[in-house]
């Protein structure tokens, strides 16, 4: 069974958020809360723990995942942001908002979407979600939690446990969250284009909800 950590939402305790951390680093695996549902997650380039999040959610190797990253100046380095992109992302960032993005050189190959090159990209909201890449000093990749053959995302631990169980290392338990999905904005053209209305404002970043 995986081990739960309860975590405090709003003020997470740095001791247990030093022991996630410290167990991405060595390959594991675990379940962790967003500001829209619970996700799954790894280190980014561990190939083994990706792989066992593919099979956990019934995912084919080229399936997007997402790098959570703590802030603003991290995602520079990992994806190509023009002016007008950094804008856009310095009044989004952090939020329910996860953006598509040319991928640098420091993003591997095999992560980044294998015909355009890109990466989807992310600063959530949630304190939980950011101390960990914060503690991490790095990224993580991840995906929604989301049980196979469901259509809902898992937004309570114990839900998380029961769909997943011994798949799972380590579930950060920071109470429920919600259900709705980020907004997927695409920022690899010259106009911005909402992929995915979700729980991101549109009319916040100067987009129209009815393009999506």
């Amino acid at each position: 069974m995986a081990d739960m950590i309860h975590v405090h939402a709003e003020t997470p305790q740095p001791r247990r958020i030093t022991q996630i951390a410290e167990a991405l680093r060595a390959g594991r695996v675990i379940a962790y809360p967003t500001d829209s549902s619970y996700g799954l997650a790894c280190a980014m380039g561990d190939k083994d723990a990706i792989e066992r999040i593919c099979a956990m959610r019934g995912l084919g190797r080229d399936h997007f995942f997402t790098l959570v990253c703590r802030d603003l100046s991290e995602i520079s380095t990992y994806a190509r942001v023009e002016n007008t992109s950094f804008r856009l992302l310095k009044a989004a960032t952090p939020g329910a908002y996860t953006f598509v993005l040319p991928a640098t050189k420091e993003v591997p190959a095999w992560l980044a979407h294998p015909k355009r090159k890109t990466i989807g990209i992310r600063v959530p909201g949630h304190p939980v979600a950011r101390a960990i890449a914060e503690a991490l000093d790095a990224p993580m990749m991840s995906v929604t939690a989301l049980a196979p053959g469901e259509d809902m995302p898992l937004s309570e631990a114990l839900d998380v446990r029961d769909a997943f169980d011994r798949q799972l290392d380590y579930i950060v338990d920071a109470g429920a969250t919600g259900v709705e999905p980020t907004t997927v904005v695409d920022l690899t053209d010259v106009v911005p284009k909402i992929l995915r209305a979700g729980k991101g404002s549109a009319e916040a970043l100067g987009l129209d909800p009815a393009e999506a």
